[in-house]
């Protein structure tokens, strides 16, 4: 020894001694507090965020409403032109027709199903179909042709 005599070991400011006198208690007041105030702030995040996914449940959900009312809205458009349709005296003489009730002079008649088709040159339809011819210029000859002319 060297003439210095032993210092007292510096006291421990963080915890408190147990009352037995062996080691110090892992909980203080201090961090209890601090502790209480995590779980607390821990469960306020989980209802802000419970309440942001019912926020955008929702509004999904008034999206979904929106665009079913836009559907039933142009379903309503449709129906309503089709009632007008339906309405008008000639819609009716002819769906009348079609169950043989015309008018009192009228000699009903039906295509017989059995039929055989028409041929390709029968009066009223289209015997001859023009040949159409395979481009050789692409669309930007094309388009030049439009532009400027046909260049000899």
């Amino acid at each position: 020894m060297h003439g210095r005599a032993l210092e007292p070991p510096p006291e421990d400011l963080g915890a408190r001694p147990p009352s037995d006198g062996g080691t110090p208690l892992p909980f203080t007041r201090r961090r209890l507090a601090l502790l209480v105030a995590g779980l607390v702030a821990l469960w306020l995040v989980g209802v802000f965020a419970r309440q942001v996914g019912d926020a955008t449940a929702a509004s999904n959900q008034a999206d979904q409403m929106r665009a079913r009312n836009a559907a039933m809205q142009r379903d309503i458009v449709s129906l309503d032109a089709e009632l007008k349709l339906i309405k008008q005296p000639a819609f009716i003489a002819q769906m009348a027709r079609g169950y043989l009730l015309g008018a009192p002079r009228e000699i009903p008649f039906t295509i017989d199903t059995s039929a055989a088709p028409l041929p390709s040159d029968a009066p009223g339809t289209v015997g001859i179909r023009p040949d159409t011819q395979p481009q050789a210029d692409g669309p930007l000859d094309t388009w030049l042709q439009v532009l400027f002319g046909s260049q000899p």
